[in-house]
């Protein structure tokens, strides 16, 4: 090894053949990391300069103007809004842990960067797609797994308001997105496997084939033990991580059966029970499932019209498969409420705050989507026992 090189119990050494490996293990929301990787990469003069960001975040961070360029109409008709809002409540989170620290969010990756580029080394991301990573954990929950998992992400963000020094202590040594879920591991198995050693492995194989005879690679603390661990295994199949899996079968069993059923008992109720029957059957649809999605509406601050869309809208949504009440009760509010060009340049700052998610226009249209189908789905469940009964 070379003299005078930096020691220090977050930098790991790793080498295979005549490549060096400088692996430093960083908190996203601590200034003496940046100092860290600052140092490192001067020090190091290395050839290839890796950093725990995937293309999308590494260009979302070069651009702070790229909320503005967001349209949320088409990520309402794409049906991106739970993942959207999803990856806004987490970089809440760091947000908020950032503040208090007086840093900026993943500060340390921009500090690599910047320092790569300035010595001329070559720059690698080597993190996986956010976006893939959330919907491999997305598709691996159930749907009342996924409920649970929403409310726990929205209802926590008010206690760490109120965090305390022990638990910012551990966000230094742990991934942001595992001390975020660590309570939740016992619930959510999978959770660990799909955030965590997943992207071990992702890390671990880019780092170890990235090109230059002296690499210094930037990752959470949170990676190291893992990227050690399979340091000496064989390479990863770095597609099969990056496959988006189909909907869970019973996801897709359900949204097909629950209409077909539904339809099926309308018809029996007016065959076997008469006229009464079959319109109070009608009657508790409608009313059960459009005032559920109108309450998830409303939880959500929606604008009125929303409110009515999503009353009208989801007893017929409910039996169509293809079409969701939230996308319309979304697009509804989006034209009703059209976002500004502040409130997207708001968007970093506002979803600092639980309060934030509810006055921007752009964080509101998501919730809107998200409450209105969580509400719908609730209306489906509540009103076939009471069907049952008018035909039982």
């Amino acid at each position: 090894m070379e003299n005078n090189l930096i020691e220090n119990e977050n930098i790991t050494r790793l080498q295979i053949k005549n490549k060096i490996f400088i692996v430093v293990g960083t908190a996203h929301v601590s200034q003496e990391s940046v100092r860290l990787v600052e140092d490192v990469i001067t020090t190091e003069k290395p050839d290839t300069v890796c950093v725990e960001l995937c293309e999308a975040r590494l260009q979302s961070k070069r651009d702070s103007d790229h909320w503005r360029k967001m349209d949320i109409i088409n990520v309402i008709k794409e049906k991106k809004a739970v993942l959207l809002l999803s990856n806004l409540l987490l970089s809440s989170f760091q947000q908020k842990i950032a503040a208090k620290m007086d840093i900026t969010p993943g500060q340390e990756m921009l500090s690599a960067v910047e320092k790569a580029e300035s010595m001329q080394a070559l720059l690698c991301p080597v993190d996986r797609n956010i976006r893939v990573t959330l919907l491999r954990t997305w598709r691996s929950l159930g749907i009342w797994q996924k409920g649970k998992l929403f409310f726990h992400l929205i209802f926590s963000m008010g206690g760490l308001d109120e965090i305390d020094q022990e638990s910012i202590e551990k966000m230094k040594k742990e991934d942001m997105l595992q001390s975020l879920l660590s309570e939740l591991g016992e619930s959510f198995p999978d959770l660990h496997r799909i955030l965590i050693d997943e992207r071990d492995l992702y890390l671990c194989s880019k780092i170890k084939t990235a090109p230059g005879d002296k690499i210094v690679a930037v990752v959470g603390a949170g990676h190291v033990p893992g990227i050690k661990k399979y340091w000496d295994e064989p390479l990863s199949d770095l597609e099969t991580l990056q496959e988006i899996p189909p909907g869970s079968k019973t996801g897709q069993f359900f949204k097909w059966f629950l209409p077909g059923a539904v339809l099926i008992m309308i018809c029996l109720g007016f065959f076997y029970g008469g006229k009464d029957a079959g319109t109070g059957m009608i009657a508790w649809w409608v009313i059960i499932n459009g005032i559920m999605a109108a309450l998830g509406a409303i939880l959500a601050l929606a604008h009125p019209l929303t409110i009515l869309a999503s009353f009208l809208a989801a007893p017929l949504t409910s039996l169509n498969p293809m079409i969701a009440a939230g996308w319309v009760a979304g697009l509804v509010e989006a034209f009703t409420r059209k976002p500004l060009v502040a409130d997207f340049e708001d968007l970093p700052q506002d979803i600092k705050s639980f309060k934030g998610f509810w006055t921007n226009k752009v964080t509101k249209i998501l919730l809107v989507v998200c409450f209105t189908n969580i509400g719908s789905m609730l209306g489906t469940f509540a009103a076939i026992p009471l069907m049952m009964r008018l035909y039982l």
